[in-house]
C-alpha cells in the first residue's frame, strides 16, 4: 500500500512578501487620502453628502478589493498578480497621476504650486508619494527573478 505524503505549499518569497506588504500600503494610504479629500470636501461643502457617499463607496470597494486580491497574490495566484499590476499598477497609478501631470503639461510649475499648498494639501501629497511609490514598488517586486518562479510553481 501506498502512503500520500503531504507536502506544504512553498511560502512565499520575500519579493513577494514585500509586495504584498507594499499594497497594503498603498491601500491604506488610499485610505488616509480619502479620509483628508472627504474631511475637505465637507468642510467647504465642495460635495453634497450623496456625492461623497457614492465616492466612499466605490473608494471602499477598491480597496477591500485589492486587499483581497493581494491575498490571493501572496499565496500564487498568477491572476492577481496580473489583476493587481495591470488594474491598480497601470490604471490605478495613471488615475492618480494625470492630475497633476495635467497641471505640469499646460505650463504650471512644481514651485507655484508648492507656493500656495497649504498644510493639507502637503500632507495629501506625501500621501499621495507614498502611495504611488508603493504601488510602483509592488509591481516591480512582483516580477522580479523569484517571484516569477514562485507563481511558475503554482497551480
Amino acid at each position: 500500500m501506498q502512503t500520500a505524503v503531504l507536502t506544504r505549499p512553498a511560502a512565499p518569497p520575500a519579493e513577494v512578501r514585500a509586495a504584498y506588504g507594499l499594497w497594503l500600503t498603498a491601500v491604506a494610504a488610499g485610505a488616509f487620502e480619502t479620509v483628508l479629500a472627504i474631511g475637505r470636501m465637507a468642510a467647504d461643502g465642495t460635495a453634497s453628502a450623496g456625492e461623497i457617499g457614492v465616492g466612499l463607496t466605490v473608494r471602499l470597494t477598491v480597496f477591500t478589493v485589492a486587499v483581497l486580491v493581494a491575498g490571493r497574490m501572496r499565496d500564487g495566484a498568477r491572476w492577481a498578480r496580473i489583476i493587481l499590476a495591470v488594474g491598480l499598477g497601470v490604471l490605478g497609478t495613471a488615475s492618480m497621476v494625470v492630475q497633476p501631470l495635467g497641471y505640469l503639461a499646460d505650463g504650471g510649475s512644481l514651485s507655484a504650486a508648492l507656493s500656495r499648498a497649504g498644510a493639507l494639501d502637503l500632507v495629501f501629497g506625501a500621501s499621495r508619494a507614498v502611495h504611488v511609490g508603493a504601488v510602483l514598488a509592488a509591481v516591480a517586486l512582483m516580477f522580479r527573478p523569484a517571484a516569477n518562479a514562485y507563481f511558475r510553481e503554482r497551480p
